[in-house]
């Protein structure tokens, strides 16, 4: 493999995965969807996060005929039964802004004591060959709770309300190295680098 492409047309997203991938991998050679403007970006039509993050690695493989990398993840909240999970992208309208979405939860949870908060960050990642080979998964969790409040300006999405006791802090209070060693991305991507280590 000298080439991988990261399925996804998220551009913060991306670039989180590149900025791990590279440091790790300075000789691979990283793209992105945006390097493929017409590639398509298939419905998330599975019940699971590994369901649909193969189904986005799988999509842009067979479209650009390289190794492809694409993950899927959700935020979990006890108080919401699980949710908002797979459907957190989707949460309050696939269109509806990360501010609303964030606004919504905190409305939801408003009251309800530290110890109720528990939330985590579960992501999974899909690698598919080019050669319509099989899809290999692997997967993390980051646990923490949900802030009453947001707090700092980095990461994206949840970010500023996922509180994480060990560091007194929000994921979006750290600085992106600090954020990629404990974040449920950094942690899938480390164990999905140890795997592709044997393919370069």
């Amino acid at each position: 493999m000298k080439r991988l492409v990261i399925a996804t047309h998220n551009a913060k997203k991306a670039g989180e995965m590149i900025q791990i991938l590279s440091a790790r991998f300075p000789e691979l050679e990283l793209k992105t969807l945006a390097d493929y403007p017409d590639a398509p970006e298939p419905e998330e039509t599975g019940d699971t996060y590994p369901e649909n993050a193969a189904i986005k690695s799988e999509s842009a493989a067979k479209f650009t005929g390289e190794w492809c990398v694409a993950d899927d993840a959700g935020l979990e909240i006890d108080h919401l039964g699980g949710g908002p999970g797979v459907h957190s992208k989707r949460f309050e309208g696939e269109d509806s802004s990360f501010e609303h979405k964030i606004n919504r939860i905190l409305e939801m949870l408003n009251g309800v004591p530290e110890e109720g908060r528990g939330a985590r960050f579960r992501c999974y990642v899909a690698l598919t060959p080019p050669d319509g080979g099989e899809t290999q998964i692997f997967n993390a969790v980051c646990e923490g709770r949900i802030a009453t409040e947001r707090s700092g300006r980095g990461g994206f999405g949840y970010d500023p309300i996922f509180f994480l006791p060990e560091r007194n802090c929000t994921m979006a209070d750290l600085t992106a190295e600090e954020k990629h060693l404990v974040s449920h991305r950094g942690k899938v991507l480390k164990a999905f680098g140890d795997h592709l280590t044997t393919l370069l």
